[in-house]
């Protein structure tokens, strides 16, 4: 169990989108530990909206999750992007930096999030990557296990590569525990044993999030759902295997009532809490 981890927040999160604004602003979830965004929607963003973001940032700590790096692509690095990503941290006292573990294209976005092979030679090129993004950033980050529905040139099992690479670029994990539980089903595994794989002292925060059942064996990572009974449960296990780990709640579609937001951040608030006193 990790009980000394360092982490840069603490307790519960929730990704703030653009139509959740007003409402957030109206009754503002003081109970809330701290939000996330994705940097490319919100740098340059001025007027009204930008005085809104501010609002946000001034109370609360915030983290980011980016979109568009494409740790895994073949195309350069988007360095002016991430000197444009450093400015936007600085000015908004933003915590800590996340990015995908995958890629986005090449010289071009699909805007989805495609597997990376897992490699020797891909850990090789992502980690280099990833350290390169860390030392224009100037500061550490961490990269996220996406879903995955294809592992194209497969030589290496999934927790090892992640692992790997965490290993060869020396960063931090954004633990996705949906996306853990989405994978163990598409792809025939067994998620605790996935957990237990995995370098408890790199986790920086967790996700949590919904999913759309397609089939018996077949789950797709949506975030426009509820968050499903088996990840909670899958939740709850992995503060039993690491500690209570501050954990964000994602919703980007199908976005309900805070109130209804609010009854998620509530599980996870019950569950850290009863891992915390245990």
């Amino acid at each position: 169990m990790n009980k000394l981890q360092e982490y840069p927040v603490e307790g519960v999160g929730l990704g703030l989108r653009r139509s959740m604004i007003d409402e957030l602003m109206a009754d503002p979830p003081w109970n809330l530990d701290f939000m996330e965004v994705a940097p490319e929607n919100w740098i340059g963003v001025g007027g009204a909206l930008g005085r809104k973001f501010c609002w946000f940032t001034d109370r609360f700590p915030f983290v980011v999750h980016g979109l568009s790096l494409s740790l895994g692509g073949p195309a350069p690095l988007d360095e002016y992007f991430l000197e444009r990503a450093r400015r936007f941290l600085d000015a908004h006292g933003v915590r800590f930096y996340t990015e995908h573990l995958s890629y986005t294209g090449d010289e071009g976005h699909l805007y989805d999030l495609m597997p990376i092979p897992f490699t020797e030679e891909a850990v090789r090129h992502v980690a280099g990557r990833i350290r390169r993004a860390a030392e224009i950033l100037e500061r550490p980050i961490a990269v996220e296990n996406v879903s995955y529905y294809a592992a194209p040139g497969q030589e290496m099992a999934e927790a090892d590569f992640l692992r790997a690479v965490l290993e060869e670029a020396d960063c931090g994990l954004l633990l996705d525990v949906n996306n853990v539980y989405v994978n163990a089903v598409n792809h025939g595994y067994d998620p605790d044993e996935f957990l237990a794989a995995l370098p408890g002292d790199r986790v920086v925060y967790l996700h949590v999030a919904g999913h759309y059942v397609e089939a018996e064996d077949l789950r797709v990572d949506t975030h426009g759902a509820d968050v499903a009974d088996p990840v909670w449960g899958l939740l709850d296990r992995t503060y039993a295997r690491f500690g209570v780990i501050p954990t964000l709640l994602e919703r980007d579609f199908n976005i309900p009532p805070l109130a209804q937001l609010q009854r998620e951040l509530d599980i996870i608030r019950g569950l850290q809490k009863r891992h915390a006193d245990g």
